[in-house]
């Protein structure tokens, strides 16, 4: 009578008790002996898990409140994280070269906006740069107003005085 109990509420928790085991405990393991290997394949393997996890991690954090509704999420998650981990089916693989590798190299979508140089020989953005390009848009006599300025704002701020703008039209 006893022990019916304790199995019906461990099958009832796995999802509680293996979660920690499959998702993170083993995944650190095989992480760590990867790294102590010269084989690429496991490096992949585990680190592609680890941005899947991340997704999945921010996926459940993201919709906590809708995924309260469906009682199955906790198993299918435990399911799909042992696809994931497990090496016979190298799950986190097949994701990354399916799903998201394709996605990172042709974005449907531009999601974060990186300035990209035209030519590599370039001069570096810096702040004579910015200084020609400045002349260049305003000529150079605004350019001096520029410098007499911030160089009068300067001293008034080592003497404690106010500054008046003289290129003001009052």
């Amino acid at each position: 009578m006893g022990s019916g109990n304790f199995f019906s509420v461990v099958l009832k928790n796995i999802d509680v008790l293996a979660g920690p085991v499959i998702t993170l405990a083993y995944p650190l393991y095989a992480s760590i002996k990867a790294i102590e290997t010269k084989s690429r394949a496991d490096d992949q393997q585990w680190l592609t898990y680890w941005v899947i996890y991340s997704l999945i991690t921010l996926f459940e954090l993201t919709f906590t409140k809708l995924l309260e509704w469906f009682p199955i999420w906790p198993y299918a998650k435990l399911i799909a994280i042992c696809w994931l981990v497990l090496p016979y089916f190298n799950g986190a693989t097949y994701v990354y070269e399916h799903f998201i590798r394709p996605f990172y190299k042709d974005p449907q979508i531009k999601i974060w906006y990186v300035p990209r140089k035209k030519d590599i020989f370039s001069k570096p953005d810096d702040i004579l740069t910015a200084a020609e390009k400045y002349i260049e848009e305003n000529g150079p006599e605004a350019f001096e107003r520029l410098i007499s300025r911030a160089d009068r704002e300067a001293r008034a701020r080592r003497t404690n005085y106010a500054v008046f703008d003289d290129d003001y039209g009052y």
